[in-house]
Formats: C-alpha cells, structure tokens, sequence
C-alpha cells in the first residue's frame, strides 16, 4: 500500500509541475537547434587510402614475411604522416595559412588489424580543402618515404573525392537535439523533486495527515462575503380601528 502511495505521490508531484519540466524541455531543445544550425561551423571530412606493398617480382609472387612487415611498418608511418617532415610540405604546396602542428590536429591515421591499408582522415570547416589536404597528404608520403625509409612500398589506393565530403560530419543538429530533449527532460524532472522537496508549506488535508500523523476529523471552508439584498418596500396596508382607537382583530 506505502508503495502505491508512493508511486502516486511522484505522479502528483510531475503532474503539479508539468509546465515547469515542459519549460526546461523546450527552453534546453530550442538552445541546442539554434547552436546546431546557428553557431557552430560546419565541419567536412575527406579519406584518402594508401596500400602498403613493395613490388613483386615475377618470380616471387607472394611472401608473408614481406606481406607482415609491411603490416608492422604501417604504425611507423602513421607517426610519419603527421610528422613536420611531411606536414610543412602540405602546408608550402597548397599555402594553408596554418602550421604543421595544427594540421595534424586535423589529420587521423587509421588502419585495420593486420591490414596493408591506412586511412587518411581529414577534418575541415572547408569541403574543398579537407579533399585536397587529404590527396596532397598522401602524395607527400608517398614521394617522402623512399628517403626517410630507404623503403618504397607505398601506393595511393583512392583519392578523396569531393563529391563525396560536401555534406558536414559536424555538427549533427538532430543528434544534438536528441541529447538536448533527454537532458531537458532530465533536468525538469530533477528540478520538480527538488522544489516539491524544499517546499514544506501545508496546502492540503494529507499534507496535514502526514506532518501531524492524524487524522482529519473536519474542514472550515473559506466563506465568501454574501452580498447585500436589495430593500424591498412593503405595500402600504390599511389596518380597521374602532371609534375608540383599538385595532380590531388585536
């Protein structure tokens, strides 16, 4: 039964300040779509795949021991791509007003277990410029590395294509306003418990049965002031009296 009670009273307490979670939901929603689509800049991404494999001889058409250095020279050259020594080149050729150490904030080196293939990922506010940074990124290293690694065994596997980076990876307005609309549900009904905890006014008979623990024997309503009758005059009336001045009929 106390767990009955209980459950009714959370539900009294949401439904007495259903305007307030309501407001905090719509106020947290509206914020996050007018940051979304408003404030923040939009950000493109553009990918570029690099195969890592030395020429096969015609004789030697396969060897795993070639195959699984290459897999382990992979994560030395993903230090190597955001390193200054190819990172000052992209900036020189394509004149970024940027420095290498901010270029590399924008460039991610991904690759799969075991896998030839690097993935490389660029981020920017600009369509364009995420593309080309990505393509001339790989073919910096591509003409680098013979002479850093004595080694030639890179390959440009796809280019970034442009058509493909001209719709923004950040922000994600409806995502964003998913998150919002469940935080401001969130905080509504938070911000409900904590009034109705700190609220210790008496308004009802139960409250009066829960602070005295006793029960409510009558209720004094509120009488509202009853507003004045209009005088009504009574009709004259004749009353016989005798000679003598006594009322007949008295």
């Amino acid at each position: 039964m106390e767990g009955n009670t209980s459950l009714r009273d959370l539900f009294q307490v949401l439904s007495k300040r259903l305007w307030l979670i309501v407001l905090v939901t719509i106020s947290a929603v509206t914020i996050s779509a007018v940051i979304s689509y408003f404030v923040l800049t939009p950000v493109y991404q553009a990918s570029t795949q690099i195969l890592v494999n030395q020429a096969k001889s015609e004789q030697q058409l396969y060897n795993a021991g070639a195959m699984q250095t290459n897999v382990q020279l992979i994560s030395t050259y993903n230090d190597i791509i955001k390193s200054p020594a190819i990172l000052d080149k992209v900036v020189e050729q394509l004149k970024l007003d940027s420095s290498a150490k901010s270029l590399s904030g924008q460039i991610q080196v991904t690759s799969a277990e075991n896998s030839q293939v690097a993935l490389i990922t660029v981020q920017d506010t600009n369509a364009k410029r995420a593309t080309d940074i990505a393509n001339k990124t790989a073919s910096v290293f591509q003409q680098k590395v013979p002479k850093i690694m004595n080694i030639d065994n890179v390959s440009i596997l796809s280019k970034a294509d442009l058509g493909a980076s001209t719709s923004p990876v950040k922000p994600q307005p409806v995502f964003n306003i998913a998150i919002a609309l469940v935080v401001g549900l969130m905080v509504g009904i938070g911000l409900s418990f904590l009034l109705d905890y700190l609220d210790n006014t008496i308004k009802t008979e139960q409250d009066i049965e829960n602070f005295l623990e006793l029960p409510v024997m009558g209720v004094i309503t509120n009488i509202k002031d009853v507003p004045k009758t209009t005088n009504i005059q009574r009709p004259d009336v004749t009353v016989p009296v005798s000679k003598r001045g006594e009322t007949i009929g008295s």
